[in-house]
Order: structure tokens, then sequence, then C-alpha cells
């Protein structure tokens, strides 16, 4: 039985891909913090070393994003160096590595620049025809991260690179699963006490169901199909046509209102684009993820 060594357990992609691993009869060590703080290059080693798994997917991360503005020196301890500490183990010990990156790793700008807009003018009317002009980024698009989080994500993804051969880097977005807090939860609490909610509308890209993601993440880990991947649920939408659907799912009856990003200001940055193309899982005949809306429905019928 092969031994899978998966960091950040306690949040929502860790304790699927557990509950995944599982399934298939690996033998899934789940790490917290507890157990290997990702601060101390020594106990990250002597962990590997007792362990001695045989693959690893590493979900842990700083994920505070607008907090990391303000603590940069532990995101990039945790986002970066942590990542650079594991992948020197897992060339060490010749182990495929799973590393799980993210959307903000892009500027958000893909066919917002390309179409001459020089700048966003925070108006609904103008920027839903902005909206049209966004367009799929590819793996091999250029990085150019907005904030603290995308930047110290991209230098874990670099590392990985750098120092394996045997490595997966999957960029993921707007994720939701059973085990922790996230938007679909968030909004659904908020509804329980508002006749309506103010929802961003000119920020898209696809939601990313844990449950769905955890199988493709075995999938890869048993293939050696080696690379960057972009991994989402099928389709986009913004996080007001995320907020809709939510509530139609849940038979909740609230009024729900598109603001601009300018309306809603946040300590970090976030990208007006987050749209990625799958288009290289299914080249190299690996699933693609089920539709977003399908997701949600599942979700929070689950939930229920």
């Amino acid at each position: 039985m092969k031994k899978i060594l998966i960091t950040g357990i306690n949040g929502q992609l860790g304790y699927d891909v557990v509950r995944e691993l599982d399934k298939r009869g690996y033998e899934a060590i789940g790490l917290d913090r507890k157990i290997m703080n990702l601060t101390n290059s020594e106990e990250i080693r002597r962990v590997f070393n007792d362990i001695s798994p045989d693959g690893i997917i590493h979900c842990a991360a700083y994920t505070a994003v607008d907090a990391a503005e303000d603590n940069i020196e532990l995101c990039e301890r945790v986002n970066a160096l942590a990542v650079k500490d594991i992948a020197k183990c897992a060339k060490y010990l010749d182990i495929p590595m799973i590393y799980i990156s993210t959307d903000y790793v892009f500027d958000g700008m893909k066919g917002i620049n390309q179409n001459n807009v020089d700048e966003v003018d925070y108006t609904i009317e103008y920027n839903n025809i902005c909206k049209e002009f966004y367009l799929e980024y590819t793996e091999d698009d250029k990085v150019n991260p907005i904030n603290v989080y995308g930047r110290t994500k991209y230098e874990g993804e670099k590392y990985v690179r750098d120092i394996l051969d045997k490595y997966y880097i999957v960029r993921i977005s707007w994720v939701f699963g059973e085990n922790g807090n996230n938007f679909i939860d968030t909004m659904l609490r908020l509804s329980k006490d508002r006749d309506e909610l103010n929802v961003i509308d000119d920020q898209v890209g696809s939601p990313t169901y844990t449950k769905d993601l955890a199988p493709l993440l075995v999938d890869m880990l048993e293939s050696d199909r080696y690379g960057t991947y972009h991994a989402t649920n099928d389709g986009y939408c913004s996080w007001y046509e995320f907020a809709k659907e939510i509530f139609d799912v849940a038979g909740v009856d609230i009024k729900v209102n598109p603001i601009t990003t300018d309306m809603y200001p946040t300590k970090a940055k976030r990208p007006f684009n987050s749209k990625m193309s799958k288009e290289k899982l299914k080249n190299n005949n690996f699933r693609n993820l089920r539709s977003w809306k399908s997701a949600v429905k599942d979700y929070v019928e689950n939930i229920k």
C-alpha cells in the first residue's frame, strides 16, 4: 500500500483528498500545523524522513488574502519557502509532488488590455460590456500577480519547477467544500439576517468544488503526465451570478444587487478576469470537472 502525505487536512481540499485516497486504498497520512509547522524547515525535513511517503499532495497555504498584505514575511515563509523545503524533500525521496496554486498568479487583465481598455470604468453597464472581452488564461500565459498572496503562490510554483521533474502544479479558484467556511456558506448565513445583499459582478471566474477536484488530483498522482494545469469546475460566472445561483438552488428569497469592485474596497487587489482554460486537462486525458452549477446544487443539498 502506498503512503501519500497530505498537508492542510483541516482545510476544505485536504479533507476531501484524504477521503478520496482512503476510498482507493492508499495509506493517507494527513498533516496539520501541529504535526508539521510550515515555518520550520527542520520540522519539515524530519516529518518527511520519518514518514518516507510515496507521494505528496500539498494543499496547505496561507490563504488570508487581505491579511497577507500586512503579514508579508509569514505569507512568504508558508507559501514559498515551505514549498521549497517540501520540494527538496520530494526530490531527495524521488517522489511526485502536487502543488495547489491559484488564479491569483494572473493580473486578471487578459482580454481587457487587448481591447484597449486602459482603465476600468466603474459602472455596472460598462463592466457588463467589459466582461465580454475577458479571455481565458492558458497555463503558458505570462503571470503577473497583483497582491502578496498571488506573488507568494507563484514563488512556490517557481521552486517546484526549479527543483522537481515529477510535479503537478494545479491552479484552482473560488474554492468551496464541506470542511470549512466558503462563499456559499457565507451567502447562506448572511441571507438569514438580511433582505438584500450587494455582490460584486465585475470579477469573473470558476468555482471549484473540492469533492470534484480531489479525484482528479489522485488521478494525476497515478499518472506521469506531469506539468502545470488549470482545474476548476466547468463554466464561468461573476460573484453576483454565483450568489444568485446559490439562492436559487437553496430556495432562498432574497434580493441580490450587482455592484462593482470599487464599491467594495479590500486591502488586497483582486483580478477582474480569472477565466482559466482547462483544455490541457482534456488534451492529457484527465477528467474535466462537471459544471459549477451542478456542483453548487450538489453542495447545497449535502449541507442541508
